[in-house]
């Protein structure tokens, strides 16, 4: 009973220990607010037409948005730490054999997502923003709400930092025997198709454009088959 009582009240200061280093990176970054936005809206600013801009629809927008990019990317910031602290509270119950699979597990999965996010900012974004300006019809200005581009920005992160998670799956199914790389390796002409309709999926309709998203995805697929080999 007692042992219960002490690892609640463990786990109740790991806890409190990660929402204040999220709280803490969020004040500070409410300085910037603005300026994360505007960083964040380069990808879609510097393909507007010379008279467009953004706007917001609803009275507290410009207000409301700039803080929930701040306290995102403070989570986003604060994640190693919010996990070295949920790790040093289970470690203790694990084997050694277990914490040596979870920590390059770990910190090669948390390099991916943030490699995912940076690859949307980077290369998906303004391959996307470049299509939809230029087929807007004649006559139509383009005036993004800041509030639909936050979300849609957001959203697309996300995935590409799921989708970037693809060798840390496979090498965690092959270490378990769950699949082994060989059924893997069987599957990959089903995998590039995948990857191209992905492609096709989210980015604009040329084949530049398809192959820039397809590729890495492939390539993210064969890296998770050799670190699998590897590892078996």
């Amino acid at each position: 009973m007692n042992n219960t009582v002490e690892q609640l009240l463990e786990l109740r200061l790991v806890l409190l220990r990660c929402f204040a280093s999220v709280a803490l990176i969020f004040i500070g970054l409410l300085l910037y607010a603005k300026q994360l936005y505007h960083l964040l809206a380069q990808p879609l600013l510097k393909f507007l037409p010379e008279n467009s801009q953004m706007i917001a629809i609803d009275v507290a927008t410009p207000f409301l948005v700039p803080m929930k990019l701040a306290l995102t990317v403070a989570i986003f910031i604060a994640i190693p730490f919010i996990f070295y602290q949920l790790w040093r509270f289970i470690a203790p119950g694990l084997y050694r054999h277990e914490k040596k699979f979870f920590v390059p597990v770990f910190f090669s999965s948390l390099t991916l997502f943030y490699g995912g996010i940076l690859f949307a900012y980077f290369i998906v974004l303004p391959l996307t923003f470049s299509f939809f300006i230029y087929s807007a019809p004649e006559g139509v200005q383009v005036m993004t709400d800041i509030a639909a581009y936050l979300s849609f920005v957001l959203n697309l992160f996300f995935a590409f930092g799921l989708a970037f998670q693809i060798p840390i799956l496979i090498f965690v199914l092959a270490k378990l025997h769950v699949i082994n790389p060989e059924k893997f390796s069987a599957m990959r002409p089903y995998v590039i198709i995948g990857a191209f309709v992905i492609g096709m999926l989210l980015t604009p309709p040329d084949v530049i454009s398809q192959t820039l998203l397809a590729v890495p995805l492939w390539l993210l697929f064969e890296l998770g088959i050799f670190l699998a080999k590897k590892s078996t």
